[in-house]
C-alpha cells in the first residue's frame, strides 16, 4: 500500500507529459424550421386586413401577404439558424386568386421553388383539378389535363423543386401518389443530427374535391399512417419526427394567434392516437392560427402542434433543438409570425408588428403573371347594387350564385338551384358604380364547375337537405329565388327538414322536381351523397359563365335579400 502510494506523483508525471487526443463532444444542434399551410395560391398582398386575434378576446389588423414578402419574411427566418427547412401542410394551391388560378397554379409552385420549400403535405384542394394534373404539377410538363392551356407563360415548365408527401393516399396497385415520408440531414461527424417528415392529407379529401379527380384513389386513416412509418422513419437515423398534416384544430373565441385554447377540432382526434415518438405536428385546413403544447392534454405526448392562418398572412418560426449524441429532442419553440407587408395607398402599417419588405426578384415574377392575367381579370361584366357578402349560414352571396344558376339552367327546366358554401370563396365587391370584372367573380368561383340539371323526387330532395347537418359544423346550402327551408340541427338525421316550400308549395316527397347543383356536390362532394340519385342529368355552362351572363341580363343586379332560409333549435 505504501509504495503504491509512493509512485503515485511519478505515475500522475507521466500522464501530464503525455499527449491525449481531445475528445469529441457533441453539442446541442438547433435546426430552424419554418412552417407554412393554406397558401392558396395568393401571390399578391391580401385585399382586406388580415386579423389576428390579441389572447383577450379583441383583434389586432395587419396587412399582409403577397409572395414578395413571404419570401423575404421565409428568408429571414431560416436565416436564424446554420441548418433550416421550410415545410408546407397543404392547400398552397388552388382555390386560389385569379393570378394564379388562371395558370394552372404554375406560378405559385415557383414561388414555392424560390423559396426553397423543402416539402410539403398533400392537401384536399391540391385535387381540385384531378390527380393526373397534381402529377403534372410536380412532374413538369405541358400536357393538357383541363379545360385551362397549361405552361401559358412559362413554356419551359418543370415542376416543383420539392417533394410532395401523401402518407396516406393510395393508389390502386398499393403504392402511395407520392412518397410518404422524406430524411433531410445536417452536418457531419458529432454534429450530424437528421429530420423525418411525414406528410399527407385529411381521409375525408375524397367527400370534398371533385370525385371523377380521385377516381382509384384510397384515403387513408391517418393517425395509422403516421404511426407505420414512424418506426421506418427512426429506424433510417432521423433524430426528429415532424408531421406535416393538411388536417386542423379548432381555436376558441379570442384566442390569440400564437394560443391554443381548448384544442377542439378533427385534428384532435388523430393527435391522440399518434405515436408519442413524434415530435412536431404542422396542420392546416381550418385556417386558424395556433401553437399548442399537446402535453398539457396528455403528458405522454409531448409534441408541439402549429398552424398558420392563411393565404400567406403568417409563417410559424419555430426552432427544434437536439441532442445528436441522444438522438433526442431537447426543446421546441415555436411561434406564429405575421407577414406584414403595408405600405402603398391605404395599408398603413401596424407598429407591433415588423414590416417585410418586397423581394425583388419575386415580385418580378408575380408581376409577370399578373400583367398576363389583367386583360381577363379587369374586363368589367356586369353591376351590382351593393357589395355581397359570403358570411352568415345563409349568405346574400350565395342567394345571388343559385339566382344566376338558376336562370342559366331553366332551358334544362331546372325550378331550382343549391349552392355549397364551400364553393364561395371570396365576397363579391361593388366597384365604383356597382361595376363587376371577371377578376371578382373569378375570385368567388375559382374552381370552373359546371352546373349539372338533374331530377330528384322530392324525398330525394329532402334527403341532399338533411345531409347539410352530416358534418360537425354544418354545410348549409343557399337556395334560388321561390324556395324556402325551415332546418332544425338539434333533430335526429333523415328529420332536420321542418319545412321545405318551392313557390309557396310543400315539397312533395313523391313528386319529382329539377334541381340544379355544381358537378362537385353532384358527384357527392361535401358529403351530399345523396344527390348522386339524380336522374336525367343535363350539363350546363361553367359557373362563371353563368354569374356572367346574369349580371349581363341587367342594368344593376339587385342583391338578394336573406329569408330563404330559416334556422331553429340549434
Amino acid at each position: 500500500m505504501l509504495r503504491q502510494i509512493a509512485m503515485l506523483p511519478l505515475a500522475l508525471g507521466l500522464a501530464a507529459c503525455a499527449t491525449v487526443p481531445p475528445v469529441e463532444t457533441a453539442k446541442p444542434v438547433t435546426v430552424r424550421i419554418v412552417g407554412l399551410n393554406d397558401f392558396h395560391g395568393n401571390l399578391e398582398p391580401l385585399a382586406r386586413p388580415y386579423a389576428l386575434g390579441d389572447g383577450k378576446g379583441g383583434t389586432q389588423e395587419v396587412y399582409a401577404g403577397g409572395a414578395a414578402a413571404f419570401a423575404t419574411a421565409v428568408a429571414k427566418l431560416r436565416g436564424q439558424n446554420r441548418d433550416s427547412l421550410v415545410i408546407g401542410a397543404g392547400d398552397l394551391i388552388s382555390a386560389s386568386p385569379l393570378a394564379s388560378s388562371l395558370f394552372l397554379d404554375e406560378p405559385t409552385v415557383g414561388v414555392m421553388n424560390r423559396i426553397r420549400l423543402d416539402y410539403t403535405s398533400v392537401g384536399n384542394h391540391e385535387f381540385d383539378r384531378g390527380w393526373k394534373e397534381l402529377k403534372r404539377l410536380r412532374e413538369g410538363g405541358c400536357e393538357k389535363l383541363t379545360q385551362r392551356e397549361p405552361c401559358a407563360v412559362e413554356p419551359d415548365y418543370r415542376g416543383t423543386d420539392y417533394p410532395i408527401l401523401a402518407a396516406n393516399v393510395r393508389m390502386p396497385d398499393g403504392t402511395t401518389l407520392f412518397p410518404g415520408y422524406g430524411i433531410t440531414r445536417f452536418g457531419s461527424g458529432a454534429d450530424a443530427v437528421a429530420i423525418g417528415v411525414i406528410g399527407l392529407t385529411l381521409k375525408g379529401t375524397a367527400d370534398i374535391v371533385m370525385p371523377a379527380g380521385i377516381e382509384g384513389l384510397t384515403f387513408e386513416d391517418e393517425a395509422d399512417s403516421i404511426n407505420a412509418l414512424v418506426p421506418r422513419v427512426l429506424a433510417e437515423g432521423a433524430d426528429a419526427v415532424v408531421v406535416a398534416i393538411h388536417q386542423g384544430l379548432v381555436s376558441e373565441p379570442g384566442d390569440g394567434f400564437n394560443g391554443c385554447g381548448a384544442m377542439a377540432g378533427d385534428l384532435r382526434a388523430i393527435l391522440d392516437r399518434l405515436d408519442p415518438r413524434v415530435n412536431l405536428v404542422l396542420s392546416g385546413h381550418t385556417h386558424r392560427a395556433y401553437v399548442c403544447d399537446f402535453s398539457k392534454v396528455d403528458p405522454a405526448r409531448r409534441f408541439t402542434v402549429t398552424s398558420a392562418g392563411f393565404g400567406g398572412a403568417m409563417l410559424t418560426d419555430i426552432a427544434l433543438t437536439i441532442d445528436p449524441a441522444a438522438h433526442r429532442v431537447t426543446g421546441i419553440t415555436a411561434r406564429n409570425v405575421p407577414v406584414q407587408s403595408a405600405g402603398g395607398e391605404g395599408r398603413a402599417v401596424n407598429p407591433a408588428f415588423e414590416n417585410f419588405t418586397a423581394d425583388p426578384a419575386i415580385a418580378a415574377y408575380v408581376a409577370r403573371y399578373v400583367a398576363a392575367a389583367a386583360e381577363v381579370a379587369d374586363r368589367p361584366v356586369g353591376r351590382i347594387s351593393a357589395t355581397a357578402t359570403k358570411a352568415g349560414r345563409e349568405s346574400e352571396l350565395g342567394n345571388l350564385i343559385a339566382d344566376a344558376q338558376l336562370a342559366s339552367t331553366r332551358d334544362a327546366g331546372a325550378q331550382l338551384a343549391l349552392m355549397n358554401s364551400g364553393g364561395i370563396r371570396a365576397d363579391l365587391a361593388a366597384r365604383d358604380g356597382g361595376t363587376v370584372t371577371y377578376g371578382d367573380i373569378y375570385a368567388v368561383q375559382p374552381f370552373g364547375n359546371t352546373l349539372v340539371t338533374m331530377t330528384l323526387t322530392g324525398a330525394q330532395l329532402l334527403a341532399v337537405l338533411d345531409q347539410q347537418f352530416a358534418g360537425r359544423e354544418g354545410n348549409i346550402l343557399s337556395v334560388s329565388r321561390g324556395f324556402a327551408m325551415t332546418l332544425d340541427p338539434s333533430r335526429p338525421a333523415g328529420q332536420r327538414v321542418v319545412a321545405a316550400t318551392l313557390d309557396g308549395k310543400p315539397i312533395d316527397p313523391e313528386a319529382s322536381y329539377r334541381v340544379t347543383v355544381n358537378n362537385f356536390i353532384a358527384g357527392g362532394g361535401d358529403g351530399f351523397t345523396a344527390l348522386k340519385a339524380g336522374t336525367n342529368p343535363v350539363v350546363g355552362p361553367l359557373d362563371l359563365d353563368s354569374m356572367e351572363a346574369y349580371l349581363a341580363g341587367t342594368a344593376t343586379v339587385p342583391v338578394p335579400a336573406l329569408g330563404r332560409v330559416t334556422i331553429v333549435g340549434g
